[in-house]
């Protein structure tokens, strides 16, 4: 073949997206167009899914990240495992290229991965203070909101396991005014049914079997906010170091022990889905 043959059948293959180098007509590429359109759409945040009444979902839900080794830890493990997680992110933690590059790669990790709103400031651990003025308050979020483009309207509070779901506010009365402020603005507050505590030195506090057997008895006795779903909350933090990495993926290892388990996204917990 000579080289002018062979330049010839490059430019022919590099004209795929066009017109086919057999003389294809103008239909026929729209026509593959449109069906290769259909094969890559994927699905957005805060999406429904049909959830199957015979399953148990579980909700991983993260806060303060991004918390490097600790939300990079949780990522590799939760990508390990082939379980969805959420993460609650503070904007005022996103400070430096790694912690930027984290909260990117939250963005675009979607449907396994969700970005949600835990404030600007976490208000700056004053939370009586914080809530007392909700003017500041829902500036914060907003903040939060609209300079890391978070991609659904779902909010965790600092320091409160406050609730706002179908237009019902509940949970502790401190952040009341603002959980009402939130919901004028089409804003879920999501709480937790079950917490992984954090001990001395960022440690967790409880082990992998007995967060796992908490799971399961607080499903079995029908102890949680939405039936057949229970959210857990924990830290980024506390899994920084490898050992309790290693806890965080026995954690999830026993847990899909029982099959009619399912890990969900925060935007597809039940009561949610059903605003």
């Amino acid at each position: 073949m000579t080289y002018s043959k062979i330049i010839a059948g490059a430019l022919c293959l590099s004209a795929v997206a066009f017109i086919s180098c057999k003389g294809g007509k103008k239909g026929d590429t729209a026509d593959t167009n449109k069906k290769d359109s259909t094969a890559v759409a994927v699905a957005k945040p805060g999406s429904s899914v049909v959830l199957n009444p015979n399953k148990k979902y579980i909700y991983l839900t993260w806060d303060d990240s991004p918390q490097p080794p600790g939300t990079t830890n949780c990522l590799r493990v939760f990508r390990e495992q082939g379980v969805k997680a959420t993460f609650f992110t503070v904007g005022g933690n996103v400070v430096g290229p790694l912690k930027e590059r984290l909260v990117d790669t939250l963005n675009k990790s979607y449907p396994q991965f969700l970005m949600a709103n835990h404030s600007w400031t976490h208000a700056s651990n004053k939370y009586k203070w914080f809530y007392e003025h909700p003017d500041s308050a829902i500036n914060d979020f907003m903040r939060m909101q609209t300079t890391y483009n978070v991609p659904v309207k779902i909010i965790r509070l600092p320091g409160m396991n406050s609730w706002v779901l179908n237009k019902e506010i509940s949970g502790q009365k401190t952040p009341a005014e603002v959980c009402k402020r939130l919901d004028s603005l089409g804003y879920s507050v999501i709480g937790w049914d079950v917490e992984w505590q954090q001990g001395p030195h960022s440690a967790p506090i409880q082990s992998a079997e007995v967060m796992a057997q908490m799971v399961k008895n607080k499903l079995a006795n029908g102890e949680t906010k939405a039936q057949n779903a229970i959210v857990i909350l924990s830290h980024d933090r506390l899994f920084g170091k490898q050992q309790y990495a290693d806890s965080l993926a026995k954690f999830i290892t026993l847990l899909k022990q029982d099959t009619s388990y399912v890990f969900e996204t925060i935007d597809h917990y039940p009561l949610v889905q059903n605003q």
